[in-house]
């Protein structure tokens, strides 16, 4: 728009030039910061071009979110607008970052099932300074731990403080939050404090950077060894996991030196105060602990030792000492009676092969994604340990071994796939003098008798799944339930143990209904 200097415009026209309503012109004008230039005889304004330029820049400044008084500071030429600016950005990231606060909060709430009390709590929480901040975490660990000898582990507790970002994501928020309630929780108190407790008295006073050092990476190595041995399939609870424990212990020990004074080699002594080392640092509240404070620091997070803790203390709990449970089970295989002679033994595995290939035929592939009995398995992951159960001991009655156990051995037909793998347990099976073959602890008709076990309770678990009858081969479930207490009755039925604790049973359940909930599934 080109301007005439030396114009002057009606309050109406520069309304029209500017954009602007008369009325917000003349009370900015009545205000004083766009003054008319001229006045008229009968009292109208007249603007000149320098008032459309003021007009203009303040509504600049007024779009920008400025205040009146800043806008007049500008205009009057007492503060440069680069002064105004750099005050109003700060204003205005302040106010972004209250907002952000806010928005985080509301994306946690709809996240959560909480009261109004909760959300009140949550917005409180996310509006806490640093210091504010770093005060929650200061006072919970002096409470937990102030009177303890434990001077290392108390500077990083408070060393670990929970610095949230200027911009922080809704995670960070969300974790901020879930914090600041967990610090109020007795458990975690009493975690952190029965572990400070336990460092008090077998390893009081300061421990250098070497000694600390030296513990993470101790706890890496088995961590590592242990979740190998997942991969290959080794229950901790079976004879292969001892050699698992071997490996961790002798790795183990050399870091003990304040701990242990006269056990220097793997035996009783020393599994039992691992053990009890691990069940002292296995607490989930502190493990949350310590996630949270990363994710709220933008650390990344140690990954869960839940699962490879619950492993390494089930298969410590099974061996107490160097091979305890394949001694246990080489006077079980020696004493024990035979569910079935051995013709009986290879009929047995016919049969049930044949039934649960019965229920393998049924599944369609649309059902893969159900729930099963089998805590965290779909049905095609069912399905896939089907066939692998049978590669497995049929690897092992041709002296191959197979650590494959997470590879897909499905394929595109699982049906095809099944039947494979049972064929070749059954020639493995049949191969002359395997069934008094010795595969350490045990002679070959219990790899046989194992994976009838096996199929029938993975059967069992795959006919709840579909929906398909479930009583099968019913004779053989009845003649194998005592083998079944005989071998699993012993074992730790907790976190990280092949099986759940026994469930109840209706007193009309069917043999195999009672063979499943002996070992840990639930018979409705």
């Amino acid at each position: 728009m080109h301007v005439d200097d030396r114009a002057l415009w009606s309050i109406g026209e520069v309304a029209r030039k500017t954009g602007l309503s008369v009325k917000l012109i003349r009370h900015w004008s009545d205000m004083g910061l766009v003054p008319p230039a001229w006045r008229t005889a009968a009292g109208y304004r007249a603007y000149d071009a320098g008032s459309l330029a003021r007009l203009g820049l303040a509504r600049t400044l007024r779009d920008l979110g400025l205040g009146l008084a800043a806008i007049r500071g500008v205009l009057d030429r007492e503060r440069t607008l680069a002064e105004v600016a750099a005050v109003h950005v700060d204003a205005l990231e302040a106010q972004i970052r209250t907002l952000r606060s806010q928005q985080a909060v509301l994306r946690s709430a709809t996240r959560r099932e909480t009261t109004a009390e909760g959300l009140a709590f949550m917005n409180r929480t996310a509006r806490l300074s640093a210091a504010e901040r770093r005060t929650i975490i200061h006072e919970f660990v002096t409470r937990t731990v102030a009177d303890l000898d434990v001077p290392t582990y108390r500077r990083e507790l408070l060393a670990a403080t929970p610095e949230l970002p200027d911009n922080p994501t809704d995670k960070q928020v969300d974790a901020w939050i879930e914090l600041s309630e967990l610090v109020t929780d007795p458990a975690l108190n009493s975690g952190m404090r029965r572990m400070a407790q336990y460092a008090a008295e077998h390893a009081p006073g300061e421990h250098d950077d070497t000694t600390l050092r030296d513990a993470r990476q101790v706890t890496d190595d088995w961590a590592e060894r242990v979740n190998t041995a997942i991969r290959e399939g080794i229950a901790p609870d079976s004879p292969a996991a001892d050699l698992v424990v071997a490996a961790i212990v002798a790795a183990w020990i050399p870091t003990q030196a304040r701990t242990l004074s006269e056990v220097r080699t793997d035996g009783a002594p020393a599994r039992r105060l691992l053990l009890e080392q691990l069940e002292v640092a296995s607490d989930r509240h502190v493990e949350r602990y310590w996630q949270l404070l990363c994710t709220i620091n933008g650390q990344p997070a140690r990954p869960s030792m839940a699962g490879v803790g619950d492993w390494l203390k089930t298969a410590l709990r099974v061996n107490p000492e160097p091979g305890a449970r394949a001694d246990q089970l080489g006077e079980l295989y020696d004493a024990g009676a035979d569910a079935w002679e051995p013709a009986g033994l290879l009929d047995a595995c016919e049969r049930v092969l044949y039934a649960v290939s019965s229920v393998v035929s049924v599944v369609d592939p649309s059902l893969f994604d159900r729930p099963t009995p089998c805590a965290d398995w779909d049905v095609r992951t069912l399905l896939n340990h089907l066939v692998w159960e049978n590669l497995l001991w049929s690897g092992l009655a041709n002296g191959v071994p197979r650590s494959d156990v997470t590879a897909d051995h499905l394929g595109d037909n699982h049906v095809e796939a099944f039947h494979a793998a049972a064929q070749s347990a059954r020639a493995a099976f049949r191969r002359p003098g395997m069934l008094d073959q010795r595969y350490g602890p045990a002679p070959g008709r219990r790899l046989v008798e194992q994976l009838v076990i096996e199929m029938l309770a993975h059967g069992w678990d795959l006919a709840k799944a579909i929906g398909h009858p479930r009583d099968l081969v019913p004779d053989l479930a009845e003649s194998a339930l005592p083998v079944v207490r005989e071998i699993y009755g012993g074992l730790p039925r907790s976190a990280g143990g092949s099986f759940a604790l026994p469930q109840p049973v209706p007193q009309n359940a069917t043999a195999l209904d009672r063979l499943a909930a002996f070992l840990g599934r639930t018979v409705t």
